[in-house]
């Protein structure tokens, strides 16, 4: 077989960024089987007429993609070994990066203000329970009957006792799959959804269906057909624009759904992270189908990042499987944490918090329609981020890439992919999390990028 070669016909400006995309497709498509050795720099360099530099730097790129890895003294390989998938974001923020990877509420210092006088009150009220009980019955009662108020802002009216407290809506979503989904079975889900529901479902031995979607979501239809072909235990949805392409699930679609999970007696998990945010918007589907719905809230996207508490609400016929599997993965929710919740729910901290973050991501919304102006991309007015599809050739790496060197961190699309379905390209941008003036700095490089304007652009040969 004859060794894959990049075509120097093909290379583009940035030319390293353009190197770095062919050999990255050539491993995708199978041509650089896992183990490859790759050329030298110097050989590649003088093959392809590049500089060693700027194959140094192609290398560079692959290897911070973890596609490629070098080894002293042995040369630069495909990688052989399965590694952990990526996070959309950035995991650290380094240098002047403005990070537009990472979903955060708009935080001002007024929440930090918050955050120390809620600490403040606690050391002198803490009570007993809160610091010395293991026993969760012990702990939570009070804290549970708050809990149900929140809920009804959130559209839902349910008994205390089917209410547990988690730390934040990751630990609520992994009760939840353990509870309604065995080992083994198969999970249906948007084909553009959450990031970390594919290496948690490989986690708990679950295997995911990405189902198609549209402009509200899960299409009945494709989840009556996975049902009927592929045994599906569940599905999760994001049904209130928490989703990666922040679409607003209708009451028509949310019934349309509970009559699919009927006909084929499968549990819904809800995940709505955004609660009361989220103006306008129809009854939880889990006001729909109480019965079959295991659903979960949490603050830390509308309060503040660091109120890590969520609430998980489930069927009577899940209940105690839920209250096992919490028990083994979290033991209970922080006490601490929980107590600061419970007061602000009670005292309106919470609702005063999520009411500021609406009007402020308006502020947020408005600095992108301006500064992506004509250029296409999905958003609802309370999301905390934009969907930018990508246009022309684009690939998400290359342009991820660029805007990294122009100093902004952007999430690639694909780390939201679930699907096999045909692929278009695209990137999600967070309003949230940065300053005001480093938004309208970062989507003001990814409008220029978008737009083709050299003047932005590294050409670096």
């Amino acid at each position: 077989m004859t060794l894959w070669r990049p075509d120097p016909t093909m290379l583009r400006r940035p030319a390293y960024l353009s190197l770095a995309e062919q050999i990255a497709r050539a491993i995708a498509d199978g041509k650089l089987d896992n183990g490859t050795r790759l050329q030298t720099h110097r050989q590649m360099a003088d093959e392809l007429r590049l500089s060693v530099q700027t194959v140094s730097r192609a290398y560079e790129e692959l290897i911070r993609r973890n596609l490629i890895s070098g080894e002293t003294g042995r040369g630069t390989f495909v990688r052989s070994v399965r590694r952990e998938p990526d996070p959309p974001y950035l995991p650290e923020r380094l240098g002047e990066v403005i990070d537009l990877s990472i979903l955060k509420p708009i935080c001002e210092p007024m929440h930090l203000d918050h955050m120390k006088k809620a600490l403040g009150w606690l050391a002198e009220n803490l009570p007993a329970s809160s610091a010395l009980s293991f026993r969760p019955n012990v702990v939570f009662p009070r804290h549970r009957s708050v809990a149900v108020e929140w809920l009804r802002a959130c559209g839902l009216d349910v008994p205390a006792s089917n209410v547990s407290l988690t730390n934040g809506a990751t630990a609520a979503m992994t009760v939840a799959l353990m509870s309604a989904a065995p080992p083994g079975s198969k999970v249906a889900t948007e084909g553009i959804g959450h990031h970390t529901l594919t290496p948690l479902a490989s986690y708990l031995g679950l295997t995911l269906e990405g189902l198609a979607i549209d402009e509200q979501g899960i299409i009945p239809e494709a989840l009556d057909e996975c049902c009927r072909e592929h045994g599906i235990r569940a599905v999760f949805v994001q049904p209130s624009v928490i989703n990666p392409t922040a679409t607003l699930m209708g009451p028509e679609r949310r019934a349309a759904i509970v009559d699919v999970a009927r006909r084929h007696d499968i549990a819904i998990i809800e995940s709505d992270v955004l609660g009361p945010l989220v103006e306008n918007r129809p009854v939880p589907i889990a006001a729909l189908a109480p019965e079959r719905t295991l659903y979960f809230t949490s603050f830390t996207k509308i309060v503040v990042p660091g109120l890590r508490i969520g609430y998980l609400v489930a069927p009577d016929r899940y209940v105690a499987a839920v209250a096992n599997r919490h028990l083994v993965s979290n033991w209970m929710a922080t006490p601490i944490v929980a107590e600061i919740a419970t007061r602000w729910v009670s005292d309106g901290t919470a609702m005063e918090l999520v009411n500021w973050q609406r009007e402020a991501l308006r502020g947020r919304h408005a600095t992108a329609s301006e500064v992506l102006s004509g250029i296409p991309f999905l958003s609802h007015p309370q999301s905390l981020h934009v969907w930018l599809p990508l246009t022309g050739e684009r690939t998400e790496e290359a342009f991820v890439a660029h805007a990294r060197l122009q100093g902004v961190g952007i999430a690639t699309g694909t780390s939201f992919r679930i699907s096999n379905h045909p692929w278009h390209p695209a990137v999600r941008i967070s309003l949230g999390s940065t300053t005001e003036a480093e938004l309208r700095t970062g989507l003001g490089v990814v409008a220029n990028l978008l737009r083709g304007d050299q003047e932005h652009l590294l050409l670096a040969i």
